[in-house]
């Protein structure tokens, strides 16, 4: 089994974004860091893929998660585990 592309969708000097951050690389996962503050066509890519405007957006496969860090945490381990 392929592991999944993972890609994070971030913001500069953002707790939750860092949050996601350490808890991938502390898995393991390799990850893709998008800057959509920087980058328009990433914070297009974020909302044609996620339908939010808001970081973080986490991708695992296809599966989008986003909102805060301690609700969205179990999900992320889940689909890691899955993966």
């Amino acid at each position: 089994m392929t592991k999944p592309e993972i890609t994070i969708y971030t913001v500069p000097n953002c707790a939750d974004c860092e949050a996601v951050k350490h808890l991938l690389t502390r898995q393991g996962a390799a990850f893709t860091e998008k800057n959509v503050r920087g980058d328009p066509a990433a914070l297009q890519e974020m909302q044609r893929r996620a339908g939010v405007r808001i970081a973080p957006v986490t991708i695992i496969g296809d599966q989008a998660f986003y909102g805060l860090f301690d609700h969205q945490r179990p999900r992320i381990l889940a689909a890691l585990e899955r993966s």
